[in-house]
């Protein structure tokens, strides 16, 4: 039995713990030198038979689902018609709201959430918890736990995973019913490969927090972790961009005719034209998707790139893929980039606006004491957000709801009309029938931070040597379809790449999942997005390592918090690659050990203390129950990590006795 260390004999301590000495006796150090093993055959066996995979597009603004059986690979059937639309916008996904009773339990979601809220006499409103636009949050937050809070409207808390889960389940039951309407039996859970799309700018634990929030909405199981897979948002879009056919998008930029349309009227007249096919074809929910490479695709060779600019309701996302022949996988070339600049900023102005013509104290109580006509007056100028256009010369109105003009005057003691006469607002005047009317200018202002956020992200990504010779630029996500958007990336970028918008460029990422559900094999590349290393001791080197990591055992020298690196940030990694590493106990005696998993945002990591260094994972091995057979001097302890879709998979073996242990990467738990 190894003896217990007496305090005495360590070297004196640091000011602060060091994670390795508070271990005692159950440290490691590397054995030899580390290699990298590919192992891909083994991963292709565990295919499940699933009858249907069906994706999920959780959106920050709005969310839908879309299904595909596997027997009928090619056609893709977007989720029915939700009950009560908005005018303005017409699409085939729901919004996402969610309404909780007074006793937190679920309500609605949707279209149905939101059309309740409103109707509520505004006293009994306050009790109810409503949700909007809460996947931000997930961005937004350093240091996201399962017990992250959202406030809903009425200022409440509510956990975030809850409303997560809650809004799955929606999903689940919504989908599993269709599907079962469309069978004519009761559909099983188990039957369906479920997909959840991410944007890929997300931190490790905003996307491992998706994955619980699954957990606990029912659609799958911890045990069968692979019945889900967590996708990347532009990766999506990419795979779907790279089945369209030419009468499937609209090109814009002026490099080439589209359809006999020369460039300049490309972007209205092309628009408009995709706009009556899709009018046209509304009724239909399923789309084809030919088994071809679309035309566009025949044009690309081995090696060429393209950029997905992937434009939400919350981030935008960018990715630049690469082509890999014979079959036309895809590559990730640059690590995504990106950030918080979705059309939601085009509300926040809007917010910024009325702050300033009525007075932010105003606003910010209306919002609480009134929370539905807020809704409300938010809808109204969603639906004039979409009717801006580059040449638009006529003003857009936005009603003030009914309450808004009557509590400004209880608040202020004089009317709206005379705030805004008062203002110095220029562009935005009251007109007679109760409307802000706003010239197109001050419309296009409101789009001009959030798209000039957008360019000049987009610039940066252009300076970059690997992106410098792009031959595509797919414009996607529900942003994408605003002209202004198209119109300033068209100006910035059109004499360097092709700039393409696939038709019906809100559902693009929905498909795609889809697609990859289908076929999961179709990316083999990815950028990591940390360094993953374990900690260990080395032999301390007098004059190489720092004194205050001295640490004297048994009166061996040790240098101790050593970062030892599996995987850089940004190093390519193949899917479901193998890296392994040995390991042997520091002190022969030990009967356990404890690897602890670290990462970090930074390259060049030396000791697991270093500044932005989390611990993400401990694989605790026992290694006793030897006693009968010969255990070798050193004793080989083998971690393997493995990089999966968006989980990563460590396992330690004691080559000895060949007990192993396994451990999911966990970024939310330490």
């Amino acid at each position: 039995v190894a003896q217990r260390e007496r305090p005495g004999e360590t070297a004196p301590t640091s000011a602060y713990s060091s994670p390795a000495r508070s271990l005692g006796d159950t440290g490691i150090t590397p054995l030899s030198p580390s290699h990298i093993v590919n192992d891909t055959d083994s991963s292709v066996s565990e295919q499940q038979a699933f009858l249907v995979v069906v994706a999920i597009d959780f959106g920050t603004t709005s969310s839908g689902y879309a299904y595909s059986f596997t027997k009928e690979p090619e056609c893709i059937h977007v989720m029915r018609r939700w009950e009560g639309g908005d005018p303005g916008v017409s699409n085939q996904k729901t919004p996402t709201t969610i309404l909780l009773t007074p006793e937190r339990k679920f309500h609605s979601f949707g279209y149905a959430a939101r059309d309740f809220y409103h109707d509520l006499d505004p006293n009994e409103a306050k009790q109810w918890l409503y949700l909007e636009k809460f996947k931000m949050k997930l961005h937004t937050t350093g240091d996201l736990t399962m017990d992250t809070d959202l406030t809903a409207a009425n200022g409440k808390k509510v956990k975030a995973l809850e409303i997560f889960a809650y809004a799955l389940q929606y999903f689940k039951e919504q989908a599993l019913k269709e599907l079962s309407d469309q069978a004519g039996s009761e559909f099983e859970n188990s039957d369906v490969r479920w997909v959840i799309t991410v944007p890929a700018i997300w931190k490790q634990p905003a996307k491992q927090f998706m994955r619980q929030a699954a957990y606990q909405a029912g659609l799958v199981s911890p045990e069968n972790s692979e019945q889900l897979i967590i996708a990347l948002e532009p990766e999506a879009a990419s795979i779907y961009c790279r089945k369209l056919r030419l009468h499937q998008m609209i090109e814009l930029s002026s490099k080439a005719a589209v359809n006999g349309y020369s460039g300049s009227d490309t972007v209205g007249a092309g628009f408009t034209q995709a706009k009556e096919h899709v009018r046209r074809h509304r009724q239909s929910r399923t789309f084809l998707v030919e088994n071809v490479i679309g035309e566009i695709w025949s044009e690309l060779e081995e090696g060429d790139k393209y950029v997905v600019v992937d434009s939400g309701g919350g981030t935008v996302d960018l990715t630049v893929h690469q082509i890999r022949l014979p079959e036309g996988h895809l590559k990730e070339l640059y690590k995504a980039t990106g950030g918080p600049y979705g059309s939601l900023g085009v509300d926040y102005e809007f917010e910024k606006l009325l702050y300033k013509i009525f007075g932010e104290d105003f606003i910010e109580q209306f919002k609480i004491k009134r929370p539905a006509a807020w809704v409300d007056l938010m809808i109204a100028f969603e639906s004039r957000k979409r009717a801006a256009a580059p040449d638009r010369t006529n003003p857009l109105n936005i009603t003030l709801p009914f309450s808004f003009i009557d509590y400004y005057k209880k608040f202020r003691g004089h009317s709206v009309e005379h705030a805004l006469r008062k203002s110095n607002v220029d562009f935005v005047k009251w007109s007679s029938q109760g409307m802000l009317r706003m010239s197109p200018d001050a419309m296009n202002a409101l789009f001009k931070p959030t798209i000039d956020s957008i360019i000049e992200h987009l610039r940066d990504l252009f300076q970059k040597p690997e992106v410098s010779t792009v031959k595509f630029l797919f414009l996607v996500g529900g942003f994408a379809e605003a002209p202004l958007l198209q119109q300033a990336v068209q100006a910035a970028f059109g004499d360097q790449c092709r700039i393409i918008i696939p038709q019906d460029v809100g559902l693009t990422i929905l498909k795609g999942a889809v697609l990859f559900g289908l076929d999961p094999a179709v990316i083999k590349v990815r950028r990591s997005p940390l360094t993953y290393g374990v900690g260990v001791l080395n032999r301390y080197v007098e004059g190489k390592h720092p004194p205050e990591k001295l640490l004297v055992k048994d009166g061996t020298r040790w240098c101790t918090d050593v970062f030892d690196k599996f995987i850089s940030a940004d190093q390519s990694v193949a899917l479901g690659e193998l890296v392994k590493r040995s390991y042997t106990p520091a002190k022969p005696s030990q009967l356990v050990i404890v690897i602890n998993i670290y990462s970090s945002e930074h390259d060049n990591v030396s000791f697991i203390t270093d500044p932005g260094v989390k611990k993400c994972g401990t694989l605790r091995l026992d290694l006793t129950g030897t006693s009968g057979t010969a255990v070798p001097a050193r004793r080989e302890i083998q971690t393997l990590m493995q990089f999966g879709d968006t989980e990563i998979k460590a396992t330690a073996i004691d080559i000895a006795t060949s007990k192993s242990v396994k451990v999911g990467i966990d970024f939310l738990n330490y």
